[in-house]
């Protein structure tokens, strides 16, 4: 550990996570939102499913942690089947993966979170309330754009600015690690001021 102990978000997923940390994806994002505040730590393992994910979750996870630990819950989003045969190679011909089957999956996740009264977030539905999503929410079909991105990152802010948690994590309400008074402190750019 470097330096005094800051909260940890960490970012659990299949390549949807593992992808957030490029150019304008939401692991970044959010890592830029809460510097000084919080460590986003990135564990996304491309081509990996639920099953994969439940051999690692301890590792990930220990359980020692778990009276700390909060979570979200991101359900599966939609695809773009259309952009996923033409961008896709030969491998996805003949589409198993289809959006219909996100929708049950991701029902079936969120009636899960409902139940256990984890925090989550529907995806499948929120992009989809997007005009244009199929084209402007996806980089292949699969795996989200900036403008996707940015739908996550706002859903994840709202959730944190609305739960009851303490301490509060949503970015407004944390301490900056080592503050100062000082007009040198960077101003938070424009572009996340719209998550009060």
């Amino acid at each position: 550990m470097v330096g005094p102990g800051r909260p940890q978000f960490v970012l659990f997923g299949s390549s949807i996570v593992q992808f957030s940390y490029s150019n304008e994806g939401w692991g970044a994002a959010l890592a830029d939102l809460y510097a000084r505040k919080v460590d986003i730590l990135l564990r996304g393992y491309s081509g990996w499913n639920s099953r994969r994910a439940l051999e690692v979750l301890d590792k990930v996870f220990p359980k020692s942690l778990s009276n700390k630990t909060r979570i979200i819950f991101l359900s599966a989003p939609p695809i773009n089947e259309e952009q996923i045969r033409e961008t896709m190679s030969d491998t996805f011909k003949d589409l198993s993966r289809t959006n219909e089957a996100c929708r049950i999956y991701s029902e079936a996740c969120l009636e899960l979170c409902r139940e256990m009264n984890v925090k989550a977030i529907d995806l499948w539905t929120t992009i989809q309330r997007r005009d244009n999503w199929h084209f402007v929410c996806f980089t292949d079909g699969i795996h989200l754009s900036a403008e996707g991105s940015k739908i996550v990152v706002e859903e994840i802010l709202k959730v944190l600015r609305e739960a009851e948690w303490e301490p509060s994590l949503h970015w407004e309400a944390m301490l900056i690690e080592f503050a100062e008074d000082s007009p040198y402190n960077p101003v938070v750019p424009n572009v996340h001021r719209e998550h009060h």
